[in-house]
């Protein structure tokens, strides 16, 4: 996975932390969750706060 794959990100997200409210998650920690997720494979430098903002969204979006 790479950043743009928003709504994998959200997916795997969803299934490795299925009890934390995507609302209450800080950017930081999100960024360092992404990282973690297996099959995931980009640069960090590569991500901004637009990227996070999008997979926090499809997050909230596949939590409900």
């Amino acid at each position: 996975m790479k950043w743009t794959d928003t709504l994998d990100i959200a997916i795997a997200l969803a299934d490795a932390h299925p009890d934390i409210d995507p609302l209450t998650v800080r950017f930081t920690d999100l960024m360092a969750w992404v990282m973690a997720l297996d099959g995931f494979d980009d640069a960090p430098e590569r991500c901004g706060e637009k990227i996070l903002e999008a997979i926090q969204q499809a997050w909230i979006d596949e939590a409900d």
